[in-house]
């Protein structure tokens, strides 16, 4: 997520560079904390953490970043920090003071209760905790994408456990990350795409497997299948339609696998009723291949279950354990439009007309991974506490004009209380955290610790869905 002329001083917001003379004298430690304070969904799923910490803060701050920053804020018109720096490449061998604890990655908190926290540990540096503030807040979008996952995981399972014989096998694979190309960068492909396969393992999204890979330990943390895009069927010519679909059945069809065929390039009905359901059924059926429609192009609603109709007139069904209607060689699957809303409208459609949620696959893209902003959960990032003058302070803000936005004050932890759920406490001023907290140190001085593999995470991650 970085390149060799990466600057970890220069990852900051214009006006932290002058907070450094901002601070009363005596402070020699401050203290911030993490946390969603509402928004759309109840809950986060935290993850994501790991990452952004293995790929920014374990890069040392050098001699050069120094010189560089330096010239580039006073062209800026801002003051800089460069003793301070300096004492971070001498004292500390390039690495921030901070310490960092977190709640473990792939936890599902509910809202208004503390993340994380950050705290300096160098007295002559407290102003690192907010400096930092703009590179370790963008931990909310992977939280964030994570949680949209979940909830988009849970509607589709809570219809398979409805309608399908065993939702267990087909959850992990009913929503594929399309969203690769929709997002705003390759760093965003990264953090979103492996955030979606905390839920998932279907994914087009390969920046994400490289992530998991290299942050998390994970050798493979994705699939896909062969599939077609609309150059290349149309690359054949409205004429040669058939051949096109052909050819990826030669090349793909075999049996147990699965292709999926992009078919609304021109005529979807013509494409389901006629080249499917007649000029290649027999061809289909011997294969042993399972072949899942594309329908991308009108209202998904009406467009899959439109499919899904012409489909079971052309290969049959049967009927399932729970006495739903499942395809015969065939299935369906809408990449266009999906976002939480037509999920659900899909699934109650496909449901009330007597078919298996089975019949269906979503692919997300846009809606998954770019549709989202640090206000989706309102993340927020902290001071609560400092040390001035030997003395620990708590602080808060308290803005008359929105009592939502008043922050917490004093030194914040996270724990589990006598009924298991977890609530967000005041530490007393004689210790430096709870006891009975939940949150782990992830990082002090530059080292990481705790680290979690993808699979712990996944296996968290799953005791919520």
């Amino acid at each position: 997520m970085q390149n060799n002329t990466f600057n970890p001083i220069l990852d900051t917001d214009s006006y932290k560079a002058s907070h450094f003379l901002q601070y009363p004298p005596g402070t020699t430690s401050l203290f911030a904390y993490l946390e969603s304070r509402g928004g759309r969904f109840p809950q986060t799923l935290f993850f994501g953490l790991q990452a952004i910490l293995k790929s920014q803060l374990l890069q040392p701050i050098t001699s050069e970043n120094i010189s560089e920053a330096a010239e580039l804020f006073a062209q800026h018109g801002l003051p800089f920090a460069k003793a301070g720096f300096e004492r971070i490449v001498n004292l500390h061998q390039g690495h921030w003071p901070v310490k960092i604890r977190a709640v473990p990655e792939g936890t599902l908190v509910p809202t208004h209760n503390v993340l994380m926290t950050v705290e300096s540990t160098d007295p002559a540096l407290p102003w690192i905790v907010t400096y930092l503030e703009t590179l370790i807040l963008r931990v909310w979008y992977p939280v964030t994408v994570a949680t949209l996952s979940l909830n988009a995981r849970s509607l589709i399972e809570t219809a398979l456990i409805q309608s399908a014989d065993d939702p267990a096998s087909e959850i992990p694979f009913k929503l594929h990350d399309f969203g690769a190309r929709g997002v705003s960068s390759r760093e965003s492909a990264m953090l979103g795409g492996m955030a979606h396969l905390v839920n998932f393992q279907g994914t087009d999204t390969v920046a994400a497997l490289v992530a998991a890979r290299n942050y998390y330990g994970c050798p493979m943390a994705g699939y896909s299948i062969p599939a077609a895009e609309h150059s290349t069927m149309t690359s054949w010519g409205r004429s040669r339609e058939t051949e096109a679909y052909q050819s990826m059945l030669n090349h793909f069809a075999k049996p147990g696998s699965i292709i999926a065929v992009v078919s609304d390039s021109y005529d979807i009905d013509n494409a389901i009723a006629h080249i499917w359901g007649q000029q290649l059924k027999p061809k289909v059926i011997e294969s042993g291949a399972t072949i899942v429609v594309r329908v991308d192009s009108g209202d998904p609603v009406e467009q899959v279950l439109g499919a899904l109709n012409k489909l079971d007139h052309a290969f049959g069904h049967h009927l399932n354990s729970k006495g739903f209607k499942l395809l015969n060689h065939v299935r369906v699957i809408q990449g266009d439009g999906i976002d939480l809303d037509t999920i659900q409208e899909i699934l109650d459609t496909v449901l009330k007309a007597g078919y298996s949620a089975s019949n269906v696959v979503f692919g997300m893209g846009g809606a998954l991974l770019q549709k989202v902003n640090r206000d989706t959960q309102k993340f927020a990032y902290k001071v609560c506490e400092a040390t001035i003058d030997g003395k620990r302070i708590s602080i808060r803000k308290e803005p008359v004009s929105d009592k939502g936005k008043w922050s917490k004050a004093g030194r914040q932890d996270l724990i589990r209380n006598t009924n298991g759920e977890f609530q967000t406490i005041t530490v007393p001023d004689a210790l430096d955290q709870s006891p009975e907290s939940v949150l782990q140190t992830v990082y002090v001085d530059g080292k990481l610790q705790n680290e979690a593999t993808f699979d712990e995470i996944r296996k968290r991650a799953s005791c919520h869905s």
